[in-house]
This record gives structure tokens, C-alpha cells and sequence, in this order.
């Protein structure tokens, strides 16, 4: 039986630099095909050799596939790694950039749980709910949860009405108004006096930007809040917000002569 020659000193062969790293040979071998990471030396057998500055830009090179990149970005991003300057600043990059992943996964991951929960508390498979909450996970709107709640005339509605960037502006504009009512509460003010009245018609204009005019949801709308299930923080703050907004309106409507939802009701 002809005997393998032990590997030279300093050196390694292509199954020990492939078992350090976890990646198989043939692998090793095709990285060497495309000139991607090709062996420091190769013995006068054929045997490729690899050194430890090898194992660091294998090392280099498995952490950028594991970040998504193709292996022909890979090979343009690759560094010579002659000081330690290169070294560092390689290193710092792909810490960067690992932290960037972990940070998106993390969102994926709560934006899943989240899904989960809601399919979990509604009572029936419904994809059009499912796809609604995702896009406002995906809008980081606070509010998402209420859509199992809303019937489909009301959802229907909202996706006529209003488009991603649309619908990211008026959920702005209304935590607003809640958070100027539970300040103005809070500061004495009348919702009869003049910046009550302000907040009112502002209020008022954002209702009828929601609606598009379309008084019958008017009813829908004082609904939020009533149903059970209402998570327990929202409706404390709807609450609080809704002690200043509902006599602001009362008082608005009075000096217009006119109640729009008594209209609708009758």
C-alpha cells in the first residue's frame, strides 16, 4: 500500500482546514475551481496545502455566504489581509453587518408571533385579515391587532381608501390627536373653550378623511373600543382620550346646529 506523505510543517491539508471550519472538501475544491479561495501551496503530489491565514479568509468567506451574499460578491469583497489595520476594519464590517441581520430577524420574528397570536384569537381562517395584518406589522402600526375585529365592509373600505404610505400618515395623525386630547385633559383646558373647539374641527376633519364622507361608518367607528378583547392598555388610553374628544365634539356640533351621528342613527 503506497503511504501518504505526512503534510509539511505550518501547512494543512484540504480535509483539516475543511474540518476546522465545518464545510466539506469538495466544496473546498469547487471554491478553488471558480479562484475563490485557492490553497497557499500545493505539494508535489498535487496536494493542496493551506495555511492559519487560510483558515482566516476561508473564515472571511463563510461569514459573507452566511450574510446572503453570492459568491461572486463574495470575491469582489474580499481583502488582501496584510495589516492588522485590514484585519480590523474587515472584522468590524462584518460585525456590522451580522448585527444588521440579527436586528431584521428579530423583526421577522416578532411580526410571526404576532401573526400567530392574532390567527390564534380569530374564530375563523380568514387570508384577507391575515394579509392586512401583515402589511400593518410591516407599517409598524401599533393598532394592527384591531383588524380582527373590523367587519369586511369596514376593511373594504379601508383598502379603498388608503395605500401604504396613506394609511402609515393618518395612524400618525391620529395617535397625535389622542395623545393632544389626553394633554389638553390633563391641562384643565375646556373642550368647550377655544382650543377645545380647535382640537374638535381638527379631530373632525380626520373622521371625515377616514369616512370619505361616507357617514354609515360613523357608527363603526364608536364602536372601536366597546368590544371585548380590547386589549386592556388601548382601551384605558381610548378612554382617557375620549374624555375630552366626545364633549369637544358635542360642543363642536352644537355651534354647527347639526349631529352627524344622531343623522346616521335616525
Amino acid at each position: 500500500m503506497k503511504k501518504r506523505k505526512a503534510t509539511p510543517p505550518g501547512y494543512m491539508s484540504v480535509g483539516e482546514i475543511a474540518g476546522k471550519l465545518g464545510v466539506s472538501v469538495r466544496t473546498l475544491q469547487h471554491y478553488d475551481r471558480i479562484g475563490l479561495f485557492s490553497p497557499s501551496a500545493v505539494s508535489e503530489g498535487g496536494r493542496r496545502l493551506y495555511t492559519d491565514r487560510d483558515v482566516v479568509k476561508l473564515h472571511q468567506i463563510l461569514s459573507f455566504k452566511r450574510l446572503g451574499f453570492s459568491l461572486a460578491d463574495i470575491q469582489n469583497r474580499l481583502i488582501p489581509l496584510d495589516d492588522p489595520a485590514e484585519v480590523s476594519g474587515l472584522l468590524a464590517g462584518q460585525a456590522a453587518q451580522v448585527r444588521e441581520k440579527i436586528a431584521r430577524l428579530k423583526e421577522s420574528l416578532a411580526q410571526i408571533e404576532a401573526l400567530q397570536s392574532e390567527v390564534t384569537q380569530m374564530q375563523a381562517v380568514n387570508f384577507q385579515k391575515y394579509a392586512d395584518i401583515i402589511v400593518n406589522l410591516q407599517m409598524k402600526n401599533d393598532f394592527y391587532w384591531l383588524i380582527k375585529y373590523f367587519d369586511d365592509q369596514t376593511l373594504d373600505h379601508i383598502r379603498a381608501r388608503f395605500d401604504r404610505d396613506s394609511g402609515s400618515a393618518f395612524i400618525r395623525a391620529f395617535t397625535r390627536l389622542e395623545d393632544e386630547a389626553v394633554r389638553l385633559q390633563a391641562a384643565g383646558e375646556s373642550p368647550a373653550g377655544e382650543r377645545g373647539q380647535a382640537f374638535a374641527k381638527t379631530y373632525w376633519d380626520m373622521i371625515l378623511e377616514f369616512t370619505g364622507g361616507d357617514m354609515s361608518m360613523l357608527p363603526r367607528l364608536v364602536e372601536l373600543g366597546r368590544f371585548e378583547g380590547a386589549e386592556p392598555d388601548w382601551k384605558g388610553r381610548l378612554e382617557q382620550a375620549n374624555a375630552f374628544i366626545e364633549p369637544a365634539l358635542d360642543a363642536y356640533f352644537a355651534r354647527l346646529g347639526f349631529d352627524p351621528f344622531a343623522e346616521v342613527e335616525t
